[in-house]
């Protein structure tokens, strides 16, 4: 999907509009040439009257502004031991970075705010080391974003926390960014990276359900590089934030890209099955057609018209991904025989190897039980190898088909395979 596609867009809107996203960007990400396009991303965002938190990370930055002083970080992640010293320079670093946000944010006619909303307690003494000033969020001030939310303010949150006496805390900004998250009902969390997503071993993790990446996190099978971000994005969806994604700022409108659209460019953990297969309905027609569109050009499938499919638009199944067709399948019946055919089979590319295929194949032979048919039958002029390894389907002849069907396929020259499934 290009995100400059006004219509791939606009169907998120509905789900999208006068809801909260919290966008964590690290420090790193700052200093890519990429960033100004990104502020421009965080933009449009907001042009859809999407209410949009910004934290930031500022490790980079502490980093950097230690060699230029030649002094020695305690701790740049916020999660070990930050040193008076340190703090210094973590407070530095922040608020330099955060004028910075503020500025490009400015840039791109967007009002901003940064604020002293997070309250900290000091972390305290862990396994007998005192942790000195770093920093834990005891309490988000809800009201206060609120109120800058729905007068179109787009709040910039810091790596620090604040007591009621006067001391500043250096927080994680990933947990900062959890915190803001659980506490304002965002419906997004985003952590904005320099790498590519979650990734176990050489893969690129493209979706997950939250359950899964628990499961890799005790497995302790994840880099520790995005260990962080991994248990944070775990902890937020069980808080009950529908979404986390985990994308590369350096990627060009990455960030819209991974918004609105089914494929994305990072990792997404969800917190229930986001995905469903329903029944088609009339207005799913051109979905229907588009999605089939290149299959039909390469001869995989037979075509069908408009007039076909709503002829037998009850036996049409669609795939969703947050409520965008991603594959579809037709169950056609042919109750004398007792015998159903598996049609239409169709996986968009961007989905290709995550089981959806397999999904929809197990899909239509529960429908095909239910119904009691004694047979399942499909007829692949290409993917009758993925039929017998993915399906359990075996190679059968034009014999095993109904007459009626038998007399079409003869009909068409097409010669395709007649694979078969015995369902009793």
């Amino acid at each position: 999907m290009k995100p400059t596609d006004l219509r791939g867009i606009l169907r998120y809107i509905p789900q999208f509009r006068e809801r909260t996203f919290v966008v964590s960007i690290d420090g790193a990400v700052v200093t890519d040439e990429n960033f100004q396009n990104l502020l421009l991303d965080v933009a449009v965002l907001r042009s859809l009257n999407i209410r949009v938190v910004l934290a930031h990370g500022a490790s980079a930055q502490i980093q950097a502004l230690a060699r230029e002083q030649r002094v020695q970080p305690s701790d740049l992640e916020g999660t070990g031991v930050t040193d008076a010293e340190t703090l210094k320079l973590a407070l530095t670093a922040a608020n330099r970075l955060t004028h910075e946000i503020l500025e490009g944010l400015s840039a791109n006619n967007l009002r901003a705010a940064s604020t002293n909303a997070i309250t900290a307690h000091p972390v305290g003494i862990l396994q007998g080391i005192d942790h000195l000033f770093t920093g834990k969020v005891e309490r988000i001030d809800v009201e206060l974003f609120q109120s800058l939310l729905s007068q179109g303010v787009v709040p910039v949150v810091p790596p620090l926390g604040f007591d009621g006496d006067g001391r500043t805390y250096r927080v994680n900004s990933d947990a900062v960014a959890y915190e803001l998250a659980k506490a304002l009902g965002a419906i997004k969390l985003i952590f904005i990276t320099t790498r590519d997503g979650l990734s176990c071993g050489d893969r690129l993790i493209r979706q997950m359900l939250v359950a899964e990446l628990n499961q890799l996190l005790a497995k302790s099978a994840l880099g520790p590089e995005m260990l962080s971000k991994a248990r944070y994005a775990a902890a937020a969806c069980m808080a009950g934030v529908p979404r986390v994604h985990i994308i590369n700022g350096c990627v060009d409108e990455g960030l819209l890209a991974e918004v609105f659209s089914n494929e994305g460019i990072g990792t997404l953990i969800y917190a229930n099955e986001y995905q469903q297969i329903r029944r088609a309905m009339k207005k799913d027609i051109r979905s229907i057609l588009k999605l089939i569109q290149q299959s039909v050009a390469t001869d995989e499938l037979v075509k069908r018209t408009r007039a076909n499919i709503e002829k037998q638009l009850d036996d049409y199944y669609l795939f969703e991904t947050d409520r965008n067709p991603v594959a579809c399948v037709a169950l056609h019946v042919y109750a004398e025989q007792r015998q159903g055919e598996l049609a239409c089979l169709y996986v968009n590319p961007s989905h290709e190897n995550e089981g959806v295929g397999r999904k929809m194949i197990q899909f239509v032979e529960s429908k095909a039980r239910e119904k009691n048919l004694d047979m399942l039958f499909a007829l692949s002029t290409q993917a009758f190898n993925y039929f017998q390894s993915k399906g359990g389907f075996t190679e059968g002849t034009p014999g095993d088909l109904p007459p009626a069907r038998r007399e079409k396929h003869e009909q068409s020259g097409r010669k395709s395979k007649v694979l078969v499934k015995r369902l009793r």
